[in-house]
């Protein structure tokens, strides 16, 4: 057993040095063949961490030819495990995924192999595949047990029965209306506003209580809302749905965080009927993935942030266009470089003279209204529209017909370098 232990350790330092490109591939492949687990930007952070930290534990234990019995699952995959218990996926998806991890290993160690003498080959191939199913089958159970404790505690709970009411109705296919409306206590024949709260900060799971509640009383009142519904999607975020009043302005132009809210907020669109309910989810989300792709990448786990970060209170509305775009960021970045030219270029300067030209088009060309939002001389704004002008790519000429100067620069107000990279 020592010497196919030597075997399989001279393996693994292979696959070791591979590791990142291996992180890489797994995560590339369980987006695009598990279609449950294609989140939303937390939740792949969440993710990328679980795979990230299963190969680094497996390729261990291959390495030091550690004892089964003491493998322990790691914490992000326990974590993510219970995630998508509270989000109602199955089982079934995350198991599949670490059978087609443990494939890619497999794959990569072939290759490996081939490097051996022809006598070491087949003792050692024998050996990483019993090694890694070992590592597989130990971790598996202890995360499958962790998502059925974590199951059974968020169904028997009040918010996973509203939850799995919820997930009905947003499924798309037919659904109990009756029923969910007396189960969920919330009307579907209304004008229905949907929006996603999350954490801006450091907060616990027990402080993001109160702060929904607040943020929702301060809804509730600014838009005269005849009912609402509070759902947790997990103990980071929540969702709540509005129940409007008849003749309410639909375009929600009075709303803004109250004073002190620890939350940010994605808004989606007015919609009626369970349609409605279903869209303005659907925008809600896509919100608050922008929004989050905006804040970076340090934000998404709260408590690495450094410094406070200002709540976001932002309608779908806002960045409609955006969200149209954002599901391809490559080909979002080649917009913005094709309709800005040297302007999509990231640096202080550009991003100072993206902001002023993007103000001008918005307020109408006006100098004076474009000074007066951004708080500076006419003369200032004057001179930077000239700058960034000449930094298009046709010039003054590219503003002629601006449409594709003004989603351009929209797409890297929202987005920031995920547009321009």
């Amino acid at each position: 057993m020592a010497a196919e232990q030597v075997l399989v350790a001279r393996v693994a330092d292979r696959l070791w040095e591979a590791r990142d490109s291996l992180i890489a591939g797994i995560m590339q492949m369980t987006r695009d063949q598990i279609s449950v687990l294609q989140h939303d930007a937390a939740a792949r952070s969440l993710l990328e961490a679980s795979i990230t930290e299963n190969v680094v534990a497996g390729l261990n234990f291959l390495r030091q030819g550690i004892d089964v019995a003491y493998v322990e699952a790691p914490t992000a995959a326990l974590a993510y495990a219970r995630i998508l218990a509270q989000r109602d996926v199955s089982l079934s998806a995350l198991l599949r995924a670490y059978r087609m991890g443990h494939s890619q290993v497999l794959d990569l160690a072939f290759t490996v192999l081939d490097d051996l003498p022809a006598e070491q080959r087949v003792p050692a191939l024998v050996a990483v595949v019993q090694r890694s199913a070992e590592f597989i089958d130990q971790v598996t159970e202890q995360v499958g047990r962790a998502y059925e404790l974590e199951r059974d505690r968020w169904v028997a709970s009040r918010s996973g029965v509203r939850q799995q009411w919820v997930n009905e109705l947003l499924g798309g296919g037919p659904a109990d209306r009756g029923a969910a409306e007396r189960a969920l206590r919330y009307p579907l024949d209304a004008v229905h506003l949907a929006c996603v709260l999350w954490p801006a900060g450091r907060m616990t799971s027990f402080d993001l209580v109160p702060a929904v509640e607040e943020a929702r009383a301060h809804l509730v009142s600014v838009l005269r809302a005849r009912a609402f519904l509070v759902v947790p999607t997990d103990e980071r975020e929540a969702r709540l749905w509005l129940a409007l009043p008849e003749g309410a302005d639909v375009t929600l132009g009075a709303l803004a965080p109250p004073a002190e809210t620890p939350l940010h907020v994605a808004i989606g669109r007015p919609g009626t009927d369970l349609a409605g309910f279903r869209a303005s989810a659907r925008q809600a989300a896509r919100v608050k993935e922008i929004t989050v792709m905006r804040l970076g990448q340090s934000e998404l786990k709260g408590a690495t942030a450094r410094r406070p970060v200002e709540p976001q209170w932002v309608r779908y509305d806002d960045i409609a266009p955006v969200a149209l775009m954002a599901g391809d960021v490559e080909a979002v970045r080649d917009f913005t470089a094709t309709a800005l030219g040297d302007l999509a270029e990231i640096s202080t300067r550009n991003a100072m003279l993206r902001e002023t030209l993007r103000a001008f088009l918005t307020h109408h060309r006006s100098h004076a209204a474009t000074a007066e939002a951004m708080n500076l001389h006419r003369n200032s704004i004057q001179y930077r529209v000239q700058q960034a002008t000449e930094l298009l790519p046709g010039g003054a000429r590219s503003l002629e017909d601006d449409f594709n100067v003004r989603a351009a620069l929209l797409a890297a107000h929202w987005l920031g370098e995920w547009a321009l990279a």
